[in-house]
């Protein structure tokens, strides 16, 4: 990606899982990562390739994640990817943010999500959480080869 400037927005909140996947991507594609609130909308035009992530909460990303792209300009055209971490993950968790990004206008060129450890509610008493180790070392290498191909698709 030759000067190609790449932002990822991310909401990591409980267990840093979904900002080890950001830093991953976020290392191949030489992004800068942010948190939802410290995003100026109006410098998002500066960028050729925007990441939006964060884990899954009751089936869909972050409110803060969906609340910042539901106050971006429509017709944006910019090329975006979504990414995710999940106690059970399946893209069907990406919709509404998915949705929401085709409304504005954003073109989609990648998904990922992975597995990530929850800890919350009888979870943590009952089993000592889900997913313990998770995202592991095989997460983040698919994670790496989701970058590696996004960075072909963009140049």
């Amino acid at each position: 990606m030759n000067n190609k400037k790449v932002l990822m927005i991310c909401t990591s909140i409980h267990h840093t899982n979904t900002l080890k996947i950001a830093k991953v991507i976020g290392e191949v594609l030489n992004a800068k990562i942010t948190k939802p609130t410290d995003v100026d909308i109006e410098i998002l035009s500066d960028y050729d390739l925007i990441g939006f992530g964060s884990g899954i909460y009751n089936g869909k990303h972050h409110r803060s994640l969906l609340d910042l792209v539901s106050k971006l300009k429509t017709k944006n055209y910019k090329k975006v990817f979504i990414f995710s971490t999940a106690t059970i993950p399946f893209e069907v968790m990406h919709r509404p943010l998915k949705e929401c990004l085709i409304y504005k206008g954003f073109n989609i060129i990648g998904e990922f999500y992975c597995k990530g450890f929850m800890s919350h509610s009888f979870t943590k008493y009952i089993f000592g959480g889900l997913n313990k180790g998770r995202p592991n070392e095989k997460d983040l290498k698919k994670a790496q080869d989701f970058a590696r191909k996004l960075k072909e698709d963009i140049n």
